[in-house]
């Protein structure tokens, strides 16, 4: 098991480009591919980046792909996700997940191990 943290959230103003860390504690961290996940009020958890074991395979869905940035340091346990031209819409609880299932943290099966989410709130 890996333990996760998601930091960074807040406010922000429409447009801006914040960058959320996750930090992971627990077993070898480059075992595990991350992703991050987010949750708009009233809506379903969606999966919006996804970064493998060594950080040579990145992965993003049609809806944010051009926006969303993910990023991981693997000496610091950290996975980051940053997006660029954040708008009101990107309001949402976002989910740092990790898995050493590929298939897993796109959102094809179970995700084994979920941080407990960051509010991210963007105001115009």
């Amino acid at each position: 098991q890996v333990q996760l943290v998601e930091s960074g959230g807040g406010l922000v103003q429409d447009g801006g480009s914040p960058r959320l860390p996750c930090a992971a504690s627990g077993r070898t961290f480059s075992s595990y591919a991350m992703s991050w996940f987010r949750q708009a009020p009233g809506k379903e958890r969606e999966f919006v980046a996804a970064i493998s074991w060594s950080g040579s395979r990145l992965y993003y869905p049609n809806s944010v792909q051009g926006r969303f940035t993910i990023s991981r340091d693997n000496d610091k346990n950290t996975v980051y996700q940053q997006t660029n031209g954040r708008r009101t819409e990107d309001t949402a609880v976002y989910y740092c997940a990790a898995d050493p299932n590929w298939r897993a943290v796109v959102g094809e099966t179970s995700v084994g191990n979920w941080g407990p989410g960051a509010q991210g709130t963007v105001s115009s």
